[in-house]
This record gives structure tokens, C-alpha cells and sequence, in this order.
């Protein structure tokens, strides 16, 4: 069997198809597959440093607007996407792949058009709540479209061949939660907050955080991962203390999730799946830049049935926001009920189950 994966730019694009890779060998150990990536997306570093073949093809994104500026530039990227797509089809026909598995980014695209095109078998998979436009596009001759969200395929012009699946996501060995803020230095017997967004760091909602400190750790932990590009900013007006943690990345995810009691974060496809797997309550911050406004409709799918409550990014800053989290830090009893809810939604197994299709559509004939 031999399966080719494109997709990346992003871990959200990338990390889902590595787990489905490994998931893969685990039960055909005599599997072969492959990346298909773009040059700048994380997956060029990301997949050989997992051992893994990757085949570079560059593409860009359409500029948004209507500008002189943007339909110069989009015409250059619609002559690069042709060029593209020869370059996938030679890669797949080399390659010869039984299935081609899409997982989003801009490199799903001519991969993903050009195995169709040559007859082969395709399945995409969806992490978000509201597809992109190379999902809406592709899924119409995909044999299969997997989403992670049930809102997602009320998006797509296919409706046959739809399966909701769930976001394949990293797993955590259980720990106790007093161990767990024993082992970041924290006071075991506080609620604790735990605050992150991104290995880069969110930077409205690390200025949200450093503006309410004072009444974010008044009896309460919080660890909080800066990123990387506000780390040493914050270093100077912040420590860490007996009930703050407070670095640029956190090593040990496993342990913050365990010693938190919620979560604040950004609405990724991969932060909801963990948060979701793990049954935690949150606070999500949907990006306002993010393309379609995914993680708005991300947010949506998880704060509607009470798994989490949904501030926007504009308005996290507030002291009524922040009264908000530190109040729901307080509330014990809601945070059950989220937690349970977040439990409702959750798809601990969706990498099984796409390894599962993913073998019976290169079993076809």
C-alpha cells in the first residue's frame, strides 16, 4: 500500500496527517507513503526531522482584495499554481500512489486536483468548522471528506461520502492534577489557569494577561506560555512564583493540561481536538485574521452547547472579560459542566478511524 499525504503550511495541516502516517504503520507495517509540502510551510523541516520522505512543490495563496496590487500579484500566483500541477502530476505519477490524503494548506490543492484528474483515489480531511475554499472545492471529487466539526458539512457542496471523524490530536498520559502543579512548581491545592497561544505566542492575549496578572493570580495558579516573540518582554514586568509559571514554550503539555482547571487559548483545529480529547473547559480567543474566519466558527461549535465560553479578541482586554475568567475559575461546579460537555464533542480515536478508511480505499478496486 502506498498512501501520499499533502498538506502543511501550519501544524493544524500538518499534524493531523503525521498521526494518520503513523496510525497507518501501526497496523500495515509494510506501508509506504509520503509528504507532499511547500518549501516555506512548517512541514519542510517538520517531516525529515520525523524521518519521513517529503517532495517539495511551491505554491502560493490568492492575495485577498481588489486591488490593482492584488490582481498583479494573483495572476502570478495562478500561473504558479499551473506550474504546480504539472509538478504534482509527475510527482504522482512517479510516485503512484493507491490514495491521496488531503489535509489543507495550499500544496492540498495541486496535489489533490492533479490525483483527481488521473483517476486516483482521494480523501480530504477537515479540521475546521467552516471549510476552506480548496475543501468546498476538491470534496466534489473526493471518494471521501472527513470533517472534524458536524457544522462543517453543512458548508460543502458534497453531501454523499461525508464522514464526521473528528481531528486527529497528540494524546497525554493521565497524571494527577495536584501532582501535575507540584511538578511545575505550583500550589497544588489552587484553581488553576492555564494561558497559551502558540509556539510564536498570541500577543493580544499575553497583553490581555499581563494587564489583569494581578487578578488572574490572586488565589488562583496560572501558567502561561508567552511564545517565543513576547518572552523577554514580559520577563521584565513578570516572574514566576509560587502560583505563576510563566516561559516562552511548555515542554511538558501533559502536565499544564492536567494541572489546569481551564484553558485559555486561541481556537485552532488542534488546540479544540486536545482540549475536547482531555474534557477541559475554556475560554477561547478566535484569531480575527484567520482565513474565513475559521476559528470564530471553531469557537462557536464548542461555546454553543456550554463547552467553552467565547470572548473576542478585541474585547479580552476588558476588565469585564477578565472578571469573567477569573469568576469562571471560581465556579467549580460550571466548570464540571463544561468539561463534560467538551467531553461530548471529543474524537480520542479519530486517527484510527482515518487509518481505517484510508486502508479500505487503497483495498478497493
Amino acid at each position: 500500500m502506498n498512501v501520499l499525504f499533502a498538506g502543511g503550511g501550519t501544524g493544524g495541516h500538518l499534524y493531523p496527517a503525521i498521526a494518520m502516517a503513523a496510525e497507518l504503520k501501526e497496523r500495515v507495517p509494510s506501508v509506504r507513503f509520503s509528504f507532499a509540502g511547500t518549501p516555506s510551510g512548517i512541514e519542510a523541516t517538520e517531516v525529515p526531522r520525523l524521518g519521513y520522505p517529503l517532495h517539495l512543490i511551491p505554491v502560493r495563496g490568492l492575495k485577498r482584495g481588489r486591488s490593482l496590487s492584488a490582481l498583479a500579484t494573483n495572476i502570478g500566483v495562478l500561473v504558479d499554481f499551473a506550474l504546480s500541477l504539472f509538478r504534482a502530476a509527475a510527482l504522482i505519477r512517479r510516485e503512484r500512489p493507491d490514495v491521496v490524503v488531503g489535509t489543507g494548506g495550499f500544496v492540498s490543492a495541486p496535489v489533490l486536483l492533479a490525483a483527481q484528474l488521473l483517476g486516483k483515489k482521494t480523501l480530504v480531511q477537515e479540521q475546521n468548522a467552516f471549510p476552506g475554499v480548496t475543501t468546498r472545492l476538491l470534496s466534489l471529487m473526493a471518494r471521501e471528506v472527513h470533517v472534524a466539526f458536524r457544522e462543517a458539512g453543512g458548508h460543502l457542496p458534497k453531501k454523499s461520502g461525508v464522514h464526521l471523524t473528528g481531528n486527529p490530536a497528540r494524546s497525554f498520559a493521565s497524571e494527577n492534577p495536584r501532582d501535575a502543579r507540584l511538578r511545575l512548581g505550583l500550589d497544588p491545592d489552587l484553581p488553576t489557569l492555564l494561558v497559551f497561544g502558540g509556539s510564536r505566542g498570541a500577543r493580544s492575549i499575553n497583553n490581555a494577561v499581563l494587564r489583569g496578572l494581578a487578578r488572574l493570580t490572586c488565589g488562583t495558579n496560572l501558567i502561561w506560555q508567552t511564545g517565543v516573540l513576547d518572552y523577554e518582554r514580559i520577563g521584565k514586568e513578570a516572574s514566576p512564583s509560587g502560583n505563576l509559571w510563566i516561559g516562552p514554550y511548555i515542554e511538558d503539555m501533559g502536565s499544564a493540561y492536567a494541572a489546569a482547571d481551564l484553558v485559555l487559548c486561541r481556537a485552532g483545529a488542534s488546540s479544540i481536538a486536545e482540549l475536547t480529547n482531555l474534557c477541559k473547559p475554556s475560554v477561547l480567543v478566535p484569531y480575527p485574521h484567520a482565513t474565513g474566519d475559521h476559528q470564530r466558527h471553531n469557537a462557536l461549535a464548542l461555546s454553543t452547547p456550554g463547552a467553552a465560553l467565547l470572548i473576542d479578541d478585541s474585547e479580552l482586554g476588558s476588565d469585564a472579560s477578565l472578571e469573567r475568567v477569573a469568576a469562571l475559575l471560581g465556579d467549580p461546579a460550571r466548570l464540571a459542566s463544561m468539561g463534560e460537555e467538551a467531553g461530548r464533542l471529543s474524537a480520542p480515536d479519530a486517527a484510527r478511524r482515518l487509518a481505517e478508511r484510508i486502508i479500505l480505499l487503497a483495498e478497493e478496486h
